[in-house]
Formats: structure tokens, C-alpha cells, sequence
């Protein structure tokens, strides 16, 4: 069911997008980047210290100079064996000497940095010690476009991601409903996800009737009854890259209200798709969505943005939200999820992931939009 093995990233690959962050480091103004273990890590270099530990490991990239990896002595062999290791170079540091001083003599020390965003604070004060006229930017302000446009590899393994969610949902939409616990129907997302390849799950959101007015209900111990709608919202990572898919499913035949708000957000999903193209600020996609639910009422109703991108991590800029004026560009992968949520009573969310093409969008997710209509 996991289907095949795509091609693994070459140090060719992590050595492009390690000169890449490099020069876009400089072009926004930066000494270099400092990375942490991590997602950041794990695009640069291919990377994943098997614990993250109180020892420093960094990430050191620098304009028109080779990228250098801090590591500790007993991680060291790790390090070695990563497929961006014949990119860089290794420079390792034992147990009782001073890590800082062995990274800052790789830094300007006047220099302002871009920091990954999951940079631990002891190690951050730690530099500033040793280098006191250094300064810090965090990655998601200094470059929060670093990861955002996918080459074709990428995108691939994007793809694929999404086909493994809407398979998942193809088989979901089969289980019984009434009678069980949210955290049932969960459980099944969750096997589902791993039987089609994902190695890692990280939502299963189940919110049946009420529970489905609060977008992050994720699951609980109430049992679904006959006439709930049920908000599902599921995805992980598969072959590194995530996915991300929501549709909302009805136990039973829906009301006439049910049907309506149903398809009011259904009307707004297709207009923020709709707004997709190179060159428009992504502000526009949730002012497309957002002005469908408005119009019809129910505006007080759509209580979050209507997308945020997705790549090596489920949730990462650029974010489809009022006043982000950062303009869409071919291999932007993000979701464009509206939703209505009626306090007490229901909720409605419907979400693909979506990429930017060269005259357009396109949809990783393509499973029916229709209510659906569960046992």
C-alpha cells in the first residue's frame, strides 16, 4: 500500500540549497546563517542528529566560504554518513572544550545572523558570550522564504504526499461513524496514514458536532451520533515532505442549513484556489475565500487564516493571511482551508494543498469536495 521509493536528494542537491541560503543570506543582508538541528537542518544537509542534546550542533553558512557543520566528537561518525556531508566540512569539538569558541572562530564577529527558529537559547547566549558585537535575526523573520518555493523533486514527493491523505480519506469515509468515539475514527486516520507511506503522523483531527465549531478539537472521548457533522483534518510527513487535507463528512443525511454552509465554504475553498497565479500577494488568496463566507453572513464565523504553507514541516511561511504582501511564486506549496464554525452547534472546514504553477494553481488534493455522507 506504501507504493515505491522516490530517488534520495544527492550532496548535489544540499550543496545547491546550501550556496543558495548563502546568497540569499547575503542578499537580506546577513553575515551567515546559524542552524540548529531541525527542519532547516534536515533540507540543508539531510542531517538528523538521532537526539538532540544540551551538546551544540550547528550549521554554519557564510558567503563565498564552505559550510561548515559543529558537531560533537561522539556525533561525529553520524555526521559523516549524512548525504550532504561530502558538501561541507565537519568540524568537531570533545567534551570539556568550549563549543562557542570553536564556532565563532567561524564567524564574523561584528556580523548579524540569521538563527533557525528551534535554535536552543543556551546556545544562542553562548555565541553572544563569545562574540559580544554579534547580532540575531530568527529565520522565519530574515528569511521566511527560504524553504518556500520546491524544485521538481520536491513537488514530486509533495504530490505524492497529498495522494497518500486523499487515499487516506478514501478509505476513511468507508468506516463506520455513528456509535464511535472520536478518538476511533483518529486511530484509523492515523493507521490509514502510515499504511500509504507516511513515517510520521502528526494530526488526526475528529471533531463530530459540536466539537466541530473549534478548529483544533483534534480528537476526544465523545461519542458521534447519528446527524453530526464531522470535521476531518489529517496529514503527517511521507518521504520527509508533508501533507495536509481536510473534509468535512455527515452522519446520516444532512439538513438543508447543513447543506447550505457546507456548500457556502465549499464556494469560498474554490475561490481562494481560484485566486492562485504568480505575482499575486498571498493576502489575496484569503481575501477571495473570506469575502464568499462575508457576503453570505457568516463572516464573524471564519475565525482563522485561510492557508500556511507546507514542505519539510506541516506548517511553514508563506502564510495566506491579511497583510502578507509576499508575492506567489511558481513551487510555493500552501493550503487554502476556509471554514465557518457555529458556536454549540457545527463546523465546516474543506482544505487542499495547493501549488503555484506558471500560469496558475494546482491542487495535491483532489478528493470530492461534496458533503459526504458517512454511516
Amino acid at each position: 500500500m506504501t507504493g515505491s521509493t522516490p530517488a534520495p536528494f544527492t550532496a548535489d542537491d544540499y550543496r545547491a540549497r546550501m550556496e543558495r541560503a548563502a546568497r540569499t543570506a547575503a542578499e537580506a543582508g546577513l553575515a551567515g546563517l546559524l542552524v540548529a538541528p531541525g527542519p532547516d537542518m534536515v533540507w540543508l544537509t539531510g542531517y538528523a542528529p538521532t537526539a538532540i542534546t544540551e551538546r551544540l550542533t550547528l550549521l554554519v553558512l557564510a558567503p563565498g566560504r564552505a559550510p561548515v557543520l559543529v558537531v560533537p566528537t561522539l556525533e561525529a561518525p553520524d555526521a559523516a554518513k549524512a548525504p550532504g556531508a561530502p558538501a561541507l566540512n565537519l568540524r568537531d569539538w570533545t567534551d570539556g572544550k568550549d563549543p562557542y569558541a570553536a564556532t565563532a572562530a567561524l564567524l564574523d564577529s561584528t556580523g548579524r545572523f540569521g538563527v533557525s527558529d528551534n535554535a536552543w537559547a543556551m546556545h544562542l547566549l553562548g555565541l553572544q558570550r563569545t562574540l559580544p558585537g554579534t547580532t540575531y535575526a530568527a529565520l522565519t523573520d530574515a528569511l521566511p522564504m527560504l524553504r518556500a518555493v520546491k524544485d521538481a523533486a520536491e513537488l514530486e514527493l509533495m504530490a505524492a504526499a497529498g495522494a497518500a491523505a486523499d487515499a487516506t480519506f478514501e478509505e476513511i469515509r468507508k468506516v463506520p461513524f455513528g456509535g464511535r468515539k472520536e478518538s476511533e475514527v483518529g486511530a484509523d486516520l492515523a493507521d490509514l496514514l502510515l499504511g500509504f507511506g507516511h513515517s510520521q503522523v502528526d494530526f488526526t483531527i475528529v471533531a463530530s458536532g459540536p466539537n466541530g465549531a473549534d478548529p483544533h478539537h483534534e480528537v476526544g472521548e465523545r461519542v458521534i451520533e447519528r446527524g453530526d457533522m464531522v470535521v476531518l483534518d489529517f496529514g503527517g510527513l511521507k518521504d520527509g515532505y508533508g501533507s495536509d487535507t481536510s473534509r468535512t463528512v455527515h452522519v446520516g443525511e444532512p439538513t438543508d442549513e447543513e447543506r447550505r454552509v457546507h456548500d457556502l465554504v465549499r464556494a469560498a475553498q474554490e475561490a481562494g484556489f481560484r485566486a492562485v497565479r504568480p505575482g499575486v500577494a498571498c493576502q489575496e488568496v484569503d481575501r477571495a475565500a473570506r469575502a464568499v463566507i462575508a457576503d453570505a453572513g457568516y463572516g464573524e464565523y471564519f475565525i482563522h487564516r485561510t492557508g500556511h504553507g507546507i514542505g519539510v514541516t506541516t506548517h511553514e511561511p508563506p502564510y495566506m493571511i491579511e497583510g502578507e504582501q509576499q508575492p506567489l511564486v511558481p513551487g510555493m506549496c500552501f493550503s487554502v482551508e476556509p471554514g465557518v464554525y457555529l458556536p454549540g452547534r457545527f463546523g465546516v472546514r474543506i482544505e487542499d494543498i495547493v501549488t503555484v504553477t506558471e500560469d496558475g494553481g494546482r491542487r495535491l488534493n483532489n478528493t470530492d469536495r461534496e458533503l459526504v455522507v458517512v454511516d
